[in-house]
């Protein structure tokens, strides 16, 4: 593609040159940032009969923009709590806590929305905001900038407000703005399209394999087998010799978690395994997406709450992931972050991957939604998971359930695998395009 015909130094070392008639300014001349104050959490009880407004949470980000069917609604007095950050069309949201950097533009709004205090709203300052401010702030280094504030001593990353208003942007003339937000809306809209294909189609493998789940580790493998009541309403009947446990019962030891201190994170060293890489995992670590390394005295000191064994179940207990399980199959030493709930199963009573597969049963996870709260984000308690209840057959019927699912469900691992695959290359494509248009490296105008 052509590029301009003179550029310049931005002043910004990440950023380097810009076009020569460009304009470099923080964020605070462009616009101004509001969040909200003394949030005090709702429990998922308080969502269950309210309906007149929406509360946008960073887990509602879908791209650039908010899934309002995603969206939890509260009542109308919760919504008047904080009237100064009720949300309009047109409103940029940014995530400040958690996966710091998110951005959604407000759009559709059909009824009265807010905001949890993990978000600030970003309102227009003067002529310099539009659609191309978003495609500023989604690019690639823009994100990384956002990703290397974290809160000191906190297991959360935070994004300050001076921080933020403090960071550079780059201004080209209005006129180019909107082009360069023309051109990126088509393109970005082309490559959305087949990324939405694409999340479509794991959407629907991962309910075919939930289907595998939800029936093997409910009814069993006999569909003759007598049935008889698990004397706990919503589990219903279960098989004749299974009996129903809770949580705790089934394992070796107590849940436990990693530090709730935040560590100085090298170039190498420990791996330091926090959300992102079980999320990332598809029921495994996912090594590509830990936090970091850490030192070894570090790690030493880590081992003296826990040290990670084979067999290990992972489950994210904080943040829009909450619920998400990776089974340990390796024995590479490494570590993990506070956000993750260790399960470690007594063998005498329960086999690993029978327990990885209920932990992601219906059954299982509706109960984690029952018992989460929210603050700055949905999280749920250990002691509350080790109270929440499993069906346990005998050991040898748990194995063969497990070795059933194991079976049936590869190939359509394999598939999202590729699927994955595929929607990764397709956001890198659009990144880099995003990257190079409005950091000035390429001209679309």
């Amino acid at each position: 593609m052509e590029k301009y015909s003179s550029y310049k130094d931005s002043g910004v070392k990440w950023l380097g040159e810009i076009p020569s008639h460009w304009e470099t300014r923080t964020l605070k001349y462009c616009c101004s940032l509001k969040g909200r104050i003394g949030w005090n959490g709702l429990r998922s009880e308080e969502f269950q009969y309210s309906s007149y407004a929406y509360l946008v949470t960073g887990q509602d980000f879908i791209g650039s923009e908010i899934n309002w069917s995603k969206c939890y609604q509260i009542s109308q007095e919760r919504y008047d709590e904080d009237p100064y950050i009720q949300l309009n069309n047109g409103d940029m949201l940014i995530t400040k806590d958690g996966t710091i950097g998110k951005v959604a533009k407000v759009t559709n709004l059909d009824k009265p929305a807010c905001l949890n205090s993990g978000i600030f709203v970003i309102k227009q300052k003067g002529t310099y905001f539009n659609q191309g401010f978003l495609y500023w702030m989604l690019c690639s280094n823009v994100l990384k900038e956002f990703n290397i504030y974290t809160q000191t001593g906190a297991t959360i990353a935070h994004l300050y407000q001076n921080v933020f208003e403090n960071m550079p942007c780059i201004l080209p003339p209005l006129s180019e703005q909107n082009a360069i937000a023309s051109y990126l809306d088509s393109v970005t809209t082309q490559i959305d399209v087949a990324i939405a294909q694409q999340k479509k189609m794991i959407e629907l493998l991962n309910e075919r394999k939930q289907i595998i789940i939800n029936n093997a580790v409910t009814k069993g493998l006999d569909p003759n087998v007598n049935m008889k009541d698990s004397g706990v309403d919503w589990i219903g009947e279960i098989p004749e010799g299974w009996e129903v446990r809770k949580t705790l019962f089934c394992l070796s030891m107590p849940i436990t978690d990693g530090p709730h201190e935040t560590p100085q994170l090298h170039e190498d060293g420990i791996p330091f395994v926090s959300a992102e890489a079980v999320s990332c995992g598809n029921g495994r670590i996912d090594f590509d997406h830990i936090r970091g390394y850490i030192s070894k005295e570090f790690y030493n000191e880590c081992c003296k709450k826990y040290i990670p064994k084979l067999h290990d179940i992972y489950m994210i207990k904080s943040g829009a992931t909450t619920g998400k399980v990776a089974l340990v199959d390796t024995d590479r030493i490494f570590t993990i972050w506070s956000p993750l709930a260790v399960f470690r199963c007594d063998e005498s009573i329960m086999y690993y991957d029978y327990m990885f597969y209920v932990l992601q049963s219906t059954l299982y996870q509706q109960q984690v939604q029952l018992g989460w709260s929210y603050g700055t984000q949905q999280n749920i308690g250990m002691r509350t998971l080790e109270k929440l209840k499993v069906p346990v057959p005998p050991i040898n019927v748990q194995k063969g359930i497990a070795y059933y699912i194991i079976d049936k469900c590869k190939p359509i691992d394999d598939a999202i695998c590729i699927a994955n695959k595929q929607t990764t290359l397709l956001q890198e494509r659009k990144q880099i395009i995003i990257n190079e248009v409005v950091t000035g490296k390429v001209k679309v105008v």
